[in-house]
């Protein structure tokens, strides 16, 4: 009986943040007094917010273009993504000296889209509720010879995103469980990796929207579960099905999914504003929205929790945001 090797382990996390060092933020760790309280735990924010870009996406996106052959860079980049990716790898690409193609939705907020386009990228656009944005992107790199990097589905992404569980464990110590985000997968895929190859005991929590709970279906049902495109304020949250690679490690290592409703997201972006000093996006606040709303039964001592961006410009805020808490 053979067992497949994972596609990332604890020294391919490690060997990223090497590599990241000096060119991604070591983004801060933030505690509030009020938030412990409200919660009845200490709680540890790491606020990638404060990352290049915006958000934690540059981790992945560096790691995986800095590795490819000179010739190859020489060609370019090409990725997809509803905007936190894109910002990532169009800034990666304009690092590395080469040039980045994205494939974004149409709907994809206006200012991932004008920050994409600010750091050097061409933009190609798609429906992301009739189209199918990997085949777009295959299509555009076989044709012009890019190299693809995919948001999530990729041992480089995923060892980079984990870079920041890794970074959030050695300035917390010992810490009870992590909570982070699942979109495709990848930073919560990565996380998990690095905390449970330093704390073998901890329990990792996925958060996702109410409306994009692919990942909790499929890890009830074992397999990969395929759901209608969703309809959420958390946009970078907003996916169909987990990734193949990102659910094979994330089946083995998280512990379990919660979820949160759009009305809980808000009040977790309001909280973070008004308490915390800090704006969020909405796919950023979800984890926030988990513990506030007290969706994550038996709450240990001490809880990691990964901020994953802060993109979202003042007109959609305003809008996410007004009115009563």
């Amino acid at each position: 009986m053979t067992t497949t090797p994972p596609p990332i382990t604890l020294d391919d996390v490690r060997d990223a943040a090497a590599r990241l060092k000096g060119v991604a933020h070591r983004t801060p760790v933030l505690r509030s007094r009020t938030l412990d309280r409200i919660v009845g735990a200490e709680v540890l924010l790491k606020c990638e917010n404060f990352q290049r870009v915006g958000a934690f996406k540059f981790r992945g996106a560096y790691n995986a273009a800095s590795r490819l052959a000179p010739e190859q860079l020489a060609r370019g980049i090409a990725a997809y993504s509803s905007g936190n990716h894109a910002q990532a790898v169009a800034l990666a690409a304009r690092e590395l000296g080469t040039t980045a193609v994205i494939v974004m939705p149409e709907d994809a907020p206006r200012s991932k889209r004008a920050a994409t386009a600010g750091y050097g990228a061409e933009i190609v656009t798609y429906d992301r509720y009739t189209g199918d944005r990997v085949a777009v992107a295959e299509a555009l790199a076989a044709e012009r010879g890019l190299a693809l990097i995919p948001p999530y589905e990729h041992p480089h992404v995923m060892a980079g995103q984990g870079t920041a569980a890794l970074e959030l464990l050695e300035e917390a110590g010992d810490l009870d469980a992590l909570l982070a985000p699942v979109g495709g997968g990848g930073l919560i895929a990565g996380s998990a990796t690095a905390v449970k190859g330093l704390r073998p005991g901890i329990r990792v929590v996925g958060v996702e929207p109410e409306a994009g709970d692919d990942t909790k279906r499929s890890l009830e049902a074992g397999r990969r579960v395929e759901i209608p495109v969703p309809h959420t304020i958390a946009d970078g949250q907003a996916l169909h099905t987990p990734g193949e690679l990102t659910f094979s490690v994330n089946r083995r290592l998280v512990d379990g999914i919660v979820l949160v409703s759009d009305d809980e997201i808000r009040a977790a972006m309001r909280f973070a504003f008004e308490r915390l000093k800090i704006v969020v996006e909405p796919s950023g606040a979800t984890p926030l929205a988990a513990l506030l709303a007290g969706r994550v039964d038996t709450l240990p001592r001490r809880v990691g929790v990964i901020i994953s961006g802060g993109n979202i410009d003042t007109g959609r805020f305003a809008e996410l945001c007004g009115g009563a808490a």
